[in-house]
């Protein structure tokens, strides 16, 4: 029977087109064959950028013994996580309840009813090291599934409990500022003081606890938090967690000490982390900081940007078959590629004979070199850098490049628009404004199905439809474009956005968005997250974007969503804001001294007002720019009744629903918020 994944767009799909492995996408045909042939199925979820997913895929997967006895034993389905989240979240929350951890490759096995029995992460071709291996598992499962079927219904309903237990909220009382300075004292006790980051290895960057903390800095005065904000900054730029020759950052470092990543690279790693390394520019004028920016940009608008605007997912950690293979140095190329600046670059950039490189595995050192900083370089040094850096690229650009990841996705590019769009603002930059708008245009260009919102782009097809995170990142991009240009049909379609999320999406019972639209058949049944990942949660944006439109909109539906967001998730917001920081960042947007800044703009010259109002960090004020033409009262009602004197601007600093009386430049606008 042929591999039926020959037609998919999924990148990560089409890598096993030709396994021996009688394949599935996720589709119904799949789920109607395992019950004619009475066969449990095997899901594999994975994404294309996956290392320990290659692995598994050339030591099972393409082993012809392996492959037919799981097509004896199992109907076999594979899915790409990052085209259908949904279906990872189910399966990856029973992953985490069997085993207390979770990850990639992602192994279920279930019944034909989608209901799973068993659930694991990478499981190696033979037993080892006390993990089960798959020429073992296969015929357990079979002996299981024959002649034990009760233990199977039985793991079925404690797992069926376990998982409506995950989706059991206890509303409380809204969270206040006691949750904030938990949240962030808990951040403190994690911190690393010595390599930056938080917790031991592995380390990830997680920035919107980095934008998290920078704001607590700038509500409490408390410098700790900018110290360990700059110096986890500093320190994952200096080591080998960032991609000195190419630019980019990689997933996250299997050390403490940042230096030895695990390679790929992901889109929304590199959108988060530019708008951390924005906001601390913004505060703290580190140059390394707007450096560091500017390169991911040159990184993402080169590797990442498609010809039409839209930016592609990923590129693989592996070429060559190995890890790394294409980012990492023997000291003969450098020497070779350097000549006689080779001493140079071997001081500055910790190159050894016998390599930094270990195999993660057997932890034996490879003789390969990753460049890593022990401290930024002087201005001096940093221009000899740039000028052996070019030429280091371009002897790299010969060597077999990792796999790009070419799909598109509705998320993950609101967040790069929501980037650049701060990015551009903050640095006067109009070609990352550009790269937002470009983006933007693209999506609703590709990703507009009948006016349906589609979550995945590539081949020229839009496919899946929108889950929660695509509306609600995307009307945060919406927000911050409106930000970075007052131009209100931006803020007009981020509102538009946040009435889809909430239509397809919001449970009109007990609050709180699920991750799928209402109408979805979950197998498990519908899921809320609140809990931030790699990326912040659904329903930990979804609360700081109630809180900000419906502050703009006066929309108290709205506010009372946000509300009862937060009543809903009060238990893990006051004793787990750690994980949730975007939401905590929506409580520290209610909680300390929020207001808004109206400019009724005359026909005198705003542009000092305008830049200070895009280039600042003022994360309780919310923004409002109102021409003579603008739309902007039909959107923001309490903005009818400020307006211009004659020619001249007229700013208003409003908050509690009540205006001060206006001012009319830009040092009594400083003057006015510095006495808040």
């Amino acid at each position: 029977m042929p591999n039926r994944l020959a037609h998919s767009k999924s990148p990560y799909l089409l890598q096993h087109k030709d396994n021996p492995v009688e394949w599935y996408p996720w589709c119904d045909e799949a789920f109607e064959a395992a019950k004619a042939e009475n066969k449990p199925i095997f899901l594999s979820i994975g994404y294309a950028t996956c290392h320990w997913c290659h692995v598994m895929e050339h030591e099972s997967f393409e082993d012809e013994t392996i492959a037919q006895m799981m097509n004896n034993a199992f109907i076999n389905i594979k899915v790409d996580r990052e085209e259908r989240p949904d279906i990872d979240a189910t399966y990856m929350t029973v992953c985490q309840l069997i085993n207390g951890h979770g990850g990639w490759p992602l192994s279920v096995v279930m019944n034909a009813n989608k209901e799973p029995f068993f659930a694991a992460t990478y499981i190696p071709k033979e037993a080892r090291f006390g993990r089960i291996g798959m020429r073992q598992l296969i015929p357990g499962i079979t002996g299981m599934w024959n002649n034990e079927p009760e233990r199977i219904q039985k793991a079925i309903t404690q797992i069926r409990k376990g998982f409506g237990q995950t989706q059991e909220f206890k509303p409380g009382h809204f969270p206040g500022t006691e949750a904030i300075d938990y949240a962030a004292e808990q951040l403190a006790q994690s911190y690393d003081d010595k390599h930056g980051g938080f917790g031991a290895s592995p380390k990830f960057p997680s920035p919107h606890n980095l934008m998290f903390l920078l704001r607590q800095y700038h509500h409490t005065g408390d410098s700790r938090f900018l110290e360990m904000v700059s110096s986890t900054l500093k320190a994952m730029r200096l080591g080998g967690f960032w991609d000195h020759v190419g630019f980019g950052f990689h997933r996250y470092s299997t050390d403490a000490e940042w230096l030895l990543p695990h390679f790929e690279k992901m889109l929304y790693d590199q959108a988060l982390l530019m708008m951390a390394y924005t906001e601390a520019w913004q505060l703290t004028k580190e140059p390394l900081f707007k450096q560091t920016v500017d390169e991911i940009a040159t990184y993402v608008l080169r590797e990442l940007t498609d010809a039409d605007g839209g930016f592609y997912s990923a590129e693989d950690a592996d070429s060559e078959g190995a890890e790394g293979k294409f980012y990492v140095w023997q000291v003969d190329e450098l020497k070779e590629a350097l000549l006689k600046e080779y001493d140079f670059v071997g001081k500055h950039f910790n190159i050894s004979d016998e390599g930094n490189f270990e195999d993660e595995a057997t932890k034996q050192k490879t003789g390969a070199n990753i460049l890593h900083l022990s401290e930024v370089l002087n201005s001096e040094d940093q221009v000899k850098w740039d000028q052996l850096r070019a030429g280091l690229f371009r002897e790299r650009e010969q060597r077999v490049r990792p796999l790009r990841d070419d799909k598109i996705l509705t998320d993950w590019n609101a967040m790069m628009i929501a980037a650049f769009a701060k990015a551009g603002a903050a640095f006067k930059n109009p070609e990352y404004l550009k790269a937002a708008e470009n983006s933007w245009g693209f999506i609703e260009q590709h990703l507009r199905e009948n006016g349906r919102l589609m979550h995945r782009f590539r081949d020229d097809e839009a496919d899946i439809q929108a889950f929660a995170d695509d509306y609600l990142f995307l009307s945060w991009a919406g927000l911050e474009l409106y930000n970075c240009t007052f131009n209100v049909e931006y803020l007009k379609q981020s509102i538009g956005l946040m009435d889809e999320a909430i239509h397809q999406c919001w449970d009109h019972e007990q609050g709180g968005f699920y991750l799928t639209k209402l109408t979805e058949d979950q197998a498990l049944g519908l899921q809320k997250q609140i809990y931030d990942g790699a990326i912040p949660s659904s329903n930990s944006l979804g609360l700081y974007l109630l809180l900000q439109l419906g502050k703009i909109t006066e929309n108290q539906d709205w506010l009372n969503k946000a509300d009862q967001l937060g009543k809903l998730f009060s238990s893990e917001l006051i004793r787990s804001g750690s994980s949730i920081t975007m939401g905590m960042m929506a409580l520290q947007l209610m909680n300390h001294n929020p207001g808004e800044i109206v400019v009724a703009a005359g026909k005198d010259d705003t542009s000092d007002l305008r830049d200070y109002l895009k280039t600042e960090f003022l994360p309780s004020m919310i923004t409002l720019w109102k021409s003579s033409d603008s739309e902007l009262e039909e959107l923001a009602p309490f903005t009818k009744l400020h307006t211009p004197k004659g020619e001249a601007t007229r700013i208003y600093v409003c908050e509690n629903y009540s205006c001060k009386a206006p001012v009319s430049n830009l040092d009594e606008l400083i003057a006015l918020l510095n006495r808040r």
